[in-house]
């Protein structure tokens, strides 16, 4: 066989020359719409490479970029790697001060940003030392004094660029870990793990992006290369939808409606709020019949994943952290399991799936491998081609890596006969109540199911009989009500007495992390006495764990 190196420059190659006609939208930041295609793209990214080789760009060399999604973005996607660089997506949603530490980590040269970032890019400059940053000026704005101007340096590239002859092992990208248990860590994303990624994503058995897909990505390119999504659609040739900062329900579903987009990516905040959306209002928006959404970052709802079909809309699970490159799992029914009574269905498409192609994994606990029973709970432990080996200028530690190479992720989840792992909690959000465990992910879903309930987290808190005990924060519907009581009789029946919290908390929101999981550091840190501000106890004993 050919040793033909493994790269997603060849993607570039295959979109300007197969799709140089399909679209790509963007809303940009000041919501004006930008429209180009693939054979546009094709040149201005082999411009945007040429231009930083000129600039002084070599091998290795990480260029930042600080942009939201879309169309300079995906160009700086394949440009900087098709230069040989490494491209690396700050993301502009972590404080200041980490997304500092971070660029002075990864050793950033270059930073690529957007006109409508300039006061955050302004800040950056006063701590680090870029050699050069490059404007986009996505508002039809000049380019201050002291920045470049990205379309010049487009405008002046040579024409005369060629590729550098690639091995598939060297980086291409990187991206840091949110750092919510201490400083972000840098994962480096080799081109070969990049196009095996890539063609996971792409596959029929997965989200199965076709060239007659409108694919909107609503998680952001800055957050783990927006799960693959951007490399997956210029391989297939599928239409591709930007919108920026802009994920608003209303903005999602009219742009879903108006582009007839047939696949898209978030987390279940966002979702949650389309579908509360589409509840109030079912006739008002006409969505491709074909639609699926792929949910990540945290457990999707069953009650949500039931929502969606009502009106129409694929829900699919999926899998994976920044370590991981990051999609590992993927829940579509598999054959056979399609003629299951309908809860029994609801219940594996409620899970995070089962492996890809490639991805090795296996839940553990102190004993060994747990038995899949769908009961038992331990830790997932993966390994595969694009499953990091070590953290960016860091040595392999046992706390994140087996002594025989797999990677110890920190979720704790069971394992079904079928292969399908469900998500049971982070370890360090596992309430242990009397010795025995409790999860708060099944509480929490559990709890979103209650038709007055929009969101919901349950945490630990420290109780002097039992260790821990469950506390669930709750923020309601707009104009819908509960109580405490309520709640509590709604969950009878479904776990065993003892894990259900005495104590609740109705409050105006959830914090989040900088990529809309739930931060429930802050809420352990808020309910940490048990006479903070708006905790409820309900007047009744636990009943023993285990009993």
């Amino acid at each position: 066989m050919m040793n033909y190196a493994l790269t997603p420059v060849h993607f570039l190659e295959r979109a300007g020359r197969y799709f140089p006609k399909v679209e790509l939208v963007s809303m940009l930041p000041d919501r004006t719409e930008h429209r180009t295609t693939y054979g546009a793209f094709y040149r201005r990214a082999r411009a945007l490479a040429a231009g930083l080789q000129r600039a002084g760009l070599k091998r290795g060399d990480r260029v930042a970029t600080l942009m939201w999604n879309h169309y300079a973005h995906l160009e700086a996607y394949f440009g900087i790697p098709a230069a040989g660089g490494v491209i690396h997506p700050l993301n502009l949603r972590l404080h200041l001060d980490d997304i500092v530490y971070i660029a002075r980590h990864a050793e950033d040269r270059f930073l690529i940003v957007d006109d409508a970032l300039l006061d955050l890019a302004g800040q950056l400059r006063g701590q680090l030392d870029f050699e050069r940053v490059f404007v986009v000026p996505l508002a039809g704005r000049d380019v201050p004094a002291g920045y470049d101007d990205y379309e010049a340096l487009l405008k002046d590239a040579p024409a005369d660029f060629t590729y550098p002859d690639f091995d598939e092992n060297e980086a291409l990208g990187m991206c840091y870990t949110s750092g919510t248990t201490g400083r972000p860590r840098g994962v480096v994303y080799s081109h070969r793990s990049t196009v095996i990624h890539t063609y996971n994503v792409t596959l029929l058995g997965g989200m199965a992006i076709t060239h007659r897909d409108v694919v909107c990505a609503c998680v952001p390119m800055f957050h783990v290369n927006a799960w693959g999504m951007p490399y997956g659609c210029t391989m297939a040739g599928a239409k591709q939808v930007f919108l920026g900062p802009h994920l608003d329900p209303r903005t999602i579903l009219d742009t879903f409606e108006r582009e007839q987009v047939t696949c898209s990516s978030g987390v279940p905040t966002i979702w949650l709020a389309v579908l509360d959306a589409l509840d109030k209002e079912p006739q008002r928006w006409r969505l491709s019949p074909e639609l699926r959404l792929v949910i990540g970052g945290s457990a999707a709802p069953e009650a949500m994943i039931r929502g969606f079909d009502r009106h129409g809309v694929t829900v699919l699970h999926a899998w994976g952290m920044t370590e991981t490159s990051p999609t590992c799992t993927l829940a579509p029914l598999k054959h056979g399991l399609e003629d299951l009574p309908e809860d029994e269905r609801y219940a594996y498409r409620a899970k995070q799936g089962y492996p890809h192609p490639f991805v090795e994994l296996r839940v553990r606990s102190g004993l060994g491998d747990v038995a899949p029973d769908g009961q038992t709970m331990g830790e997932i432990q993966v390994r595969g081609p694009y499953v990091t080996a070590r953290y960016y200028r860091m040595e392999p530690d046992a706390e994140k890596f087996t002594a025989d190479g797999w990677l110890r992720t920190g979720d704790v989840a069971v394992i079904d006969d079928e292969g399908y792992i469900k998500i049971t909690d982070r370890t360090k959000d596992l309430i242990k109540s009397g010795g025995e465990w409790i999860s708060s992910v099944d509480l929490e879903n559990e709890i979103m199911g209650h038709p007055a309930v929009a969101e919901a987290a349950v945490i630990a808190v420290p109780d002097p009989r039992w260790d821990e005990r469950p506390l669930a924060a709750i923020v309601l519907k707009p104009g819908a009500s509960a109580t405490a009581e309520e709640i509590n009789h709604f969950l009878e029946g479904k776990f065993a007495k003892w894990w259900l919290p005495e104590q609740y908390a109705f409050i105006d929101e959830i914090p989040r992390t900088s990529t809309g999981k739930f931060l429930k550091s802050a809420l352990r840190e808020r309910f940490k006495d048990n006479h903070a501000a708006g905790l409820i106890r309900l007047k009744r004993e636990a009943a023993r764990p285990g009993k």
